[in-house]
């Protein structure tokens, strides 16, 4: 039950204590780490966390969340043995059980769901996913092996709008343009927040050291946000912008390009003067009226990155998690793609992994609407459905009603619209599995928890953050601690699974294909790794990342464009019909967005959390509490509401109640709520939830706003506020 894992050592001293390589899974930043080791009568611990200045991407950067990796190594919460739920309701419990028996429990109820019916088994995939090297290699294999449509995952509440994009104009739904930031002249922020996030779709640790790096060379960067966040802070220039009309900003710069012939796109770029035409309405006069920010500011900005010496535009979950947020997702490219930025130094380029996933076609290129779901007709994108269609296919009778689910560390409950609905329907299947380290909001409905060992006992390659770096790197780091006996790895968890389903259901995969999936689930992740990494040019083996400890260094983004681009033409094709299709409901909500009432409901997130988790860590707790709804004064006082005070906020879904903060840095009309709180009122068995109050925003969310992706607008939803 062992990763086959060695563990470098840096150095020993003659008391036990020794320096180990490591690295933070816990965002894209993929920080490398130097962790002190000390041994002792009860096994290994780390007792120090540093950030490793000989790493070449991260460079010595670590956040509050690196340090306390340990922390969440040790919680006494985190589970070490598979659980098993007696009763049900306000009556059930959770008993420890062997692990032979726990995986025989959750290969009979997965094998039921895929016997009760076509479809009837769901499986939700939630972020961490993408941040386990077992997960990637293993966990998607078992997925496949299920053969259902009812899947889903964090990717339709986060970037589905941006992976949409770079399906349809680059060929492949993981070939994202990443801004080249240590040599851009210009950077414009559009909707994100890496002072926060470390970045996003941008693997960029130290971003306040590169931010001054940009600054020191002459270069400037220029916020658009509704909040001024912790980036706009920092920022040379910060403009409010409406929530949910990001849009008819970018589309009026496009417009100015091309009206005042500015545009300089690349040869390989086509369908220009269709996009042309598309955009005309969208002047910046229509822009300022719904946006709030000045026509003439926003034909400033269009002429600064046309005249820039590399610019790039970057927009993150305030442009996807909106209405419209494939139409922004797509300005965005556009807008680069039509000053020339798009794979030039100083705008956006592609990685060159050592391990490339998209030109190796480990991802798939990803394919949208080739079915829907059954309730509301939604389409599928990369084979997933939007995870707000899950309550629905959960409670909707009828052939291929979902009665069975598989949670693979995940909690929608928490995380996706209107989740207090989502939790009651959990309660109604036949049979729910969960692997996960924590019994929360959501695993708490499981008959049966499956924890694997900590990010600390297993071996990591980011597959998928080194494909999206500033940089090209390459880094593996075996485990950092030994995995105690009777613990499984998360790899290991999914090849038994996948094995005892196959040998439980009654239509098992065809002999060939459940030969090809035993062979693929016996390797490690480690020797997969191996594996992949003989395939590249570059003759760096895994042996080699062993012995490097701090990584390799690739050197600088490279242009690689049309020869890289995964069109069958290796042609950009502009004007793809799905988005301007969107314009017309663009342009009819104009009059909507522009004369509404009501306010306007963000999210919004802090370097020391982590979506769902980590609000319980007494160590990233300490300071200010940091979950009250932001008000601008001005909106508290028409409202006689004071500072302090604990008011309900209501949307059409439903209500919360949480304590108001006057915030100047809030734009008039706009509030904000953190994301992810809400464990004491979602029956969470978190013992620490008591210290840390707030509500969860997806409360509040609405399951039936979407994008045309099927992305859930958790931005820009219409509230009531009132004293509670």
């Amino acid at each position: 039950m062992r990763t086959d894992t060695t563990r470098p050592t840096d150095a020993t001293t003659s008391s036990g204590t020794r320096t180990v390589h490591g690295v933070c899974h816990l965002c894209e930043a993929i920080c490398g780490l130097l962790l002190t080791v000390e041994s002792g009568p009860d096994g290994d611990r780390v007792t120090a966390v540093r950030g490793n200045p000989d790493d070449p991407l991260s460079r010595g950067h670590i956040c509050p969340k690196g340090v306390a990796l340990p922390d969440l190594h040790e919680d006494p919460e985190r589970l070490r043995r598979p659980m098993r739920r007696v009763g049900t309701g306000a009556d059930a419990r959770f008993e420890p059980m062997e692990w032979d028996d726990a995986l025989d429990l959750a290969a009979d109820i997965v094998a039921r769901g895929l016997d009760a019916g076509t479809n009837a088994l769901a499986v939700y995939l939630g972020n961490p996913n993408a941040h386990a090297l077992g997960s990637l290699t293993h966990g998607t294999a078992l997925v496949k092996s299920l053969k259902t449509r009812n899947k889903f995952s964090a990717t339709s509440v986060d970037q589905l709008p941006a992976q949409l994009v770079a399906h349809l104009l680059y060929g492949h739904q993981l070939m994202i343009p990443v801004p080249d930031i240590d040599r851009t002249s210009l950077f414009l922020v559009v909707g994100g927040n890496p002072m926060a996030s470390n970045g996003s779709l941008m693997t960029v640790p130290d971003f306040p050291g590169r931010l001054r790096e940009l600054k020191a060379r002459g270069g400037r960067m220029v916020v658009l946000d509704p909040r001024r966040t912790e980036t706009a802070k920092v920022a040379d220039e910060h403009h409010f912008v409406r929530p949910g009309t990001d849009a008819y900003v970018l589309l009026a710069m496009a417009r100015e390009l091309l009206a005042d012939e500015l545009a300089t796109p690349p040869a390989w770029v086509q369908e220009v003067e269709s996009v042309r035409l598309a955009v005309e309405p969208f002047t910046p006069e229509l822009a300022e009226g719904v946006s709030g920010v000045p026509a003439r500011e926003i034909r400033r900005l269009a002429r600064e990155l046309a005249a820039a010496d590399g610019a790039v535009v970057y927009g993150r979950m305030g442009t996807s998690t909106q209405e419209f947020g494939t139409v922004c997702q797509w300005a965005i490219q556009v807008l680069n793609l039509l000053t020339g930025n798009v794979d030039r130094e100083g705008g956006a380029l592609v990685t060159t992994p050592l391990v490339d996933v998209v030109g190796k076609g480990l991802v798939g290129r990803g394919h949208y609407d080739l079915w829907r779901s059954r309730v509301r007709g939604l389409p599928e994108f990369g084979g997933e459905l939007p995870v707000s269609a899950l309550r629905e296919e959960i409670e909707t009778p009828g052939e291929g009603q979902v009665r069975a689910l598989l949670t693979l560390a995940g909690n929608p409950v928490l995380s996706t619209p209107d989740g207090a609905a989502l939790g009651r329907a959990l309660e109604s299947l036949d049979g729910m599995v969960s692997v996960d380290v924590y019994l929360n909001e959501t695993t708490r409905h499981a008959d049966v928890v499956l924890p694997p060992t900590s990010a600390l006992e297993r071996d990591q390659y980011d597959l998928v953050f080194h494909a999206l770096a500033v940089r090209n790197t390459a880094r593996f780091t075996p485990a950092v601690l030994p995995a105690p006996e009777g613990t499984m790895a998360d790899w290991e968890i999914y090849r038994e699974l996948a094995n005892r389903v196959q040998a439980r259901v009654r239509k098992p995969l065809p002999r060939k294909e459940r030969l090809t999936l035993k062979a693929r689930m016996a390797l490690s992740p480690a020797r997969t790794i191996a594996l992949l990494l003989r395939t590249h040019r570059a003759g760096v083996s895994l042996k080699k990342l062993r012995e490097s400890g701090d990584g390799v260094d690739l050197g600088g983004l490279e242009p690689s464009f049309p020869r890289r681009l995964q069109t069958r033409d290796k042609r950009v094709h502009l004007a793809p019909d799905l988005v301007l299709a969107d314009l017309p409901r663009l342009l009819e909500a104009a009059d909507r967005k522009s004369g509404a009432d009501d306010l306007l409901l963000i999210g919004r997130r802090h370097q020391r959390d982590n979506n769902s988790w980590l609000h319980t860590a007494q160590r990233l707790t300490r300071g200010k509490p940091r979950h009250h709804l932001l008000v601008h004064p001005d909106d508290l006082a028409a409202r006689n509401i004071l500072d302090g005070a604990c008011v309900q906020v209501r949307s059409r879904v439903g209500a919360v109640e949480v304590e108001v903060r006057s915030s100047e840095e809030m734009m008039p009309g706009v509030v904000s709520l953190p994301h992810g709180y809400g464990h004491a009122t979602h029956g969470s068995r978190v013992t620490n939830a008591a210290a840390m109050p707030g509500a969860s925003v997806n409360d509040l969310t609405d399951p039936a706003l979407l994008d045309v992706s099927g992305n859930a607008a958790l931005n820009g939803v219409p509230v009531t506020l009132s004293p509670a």
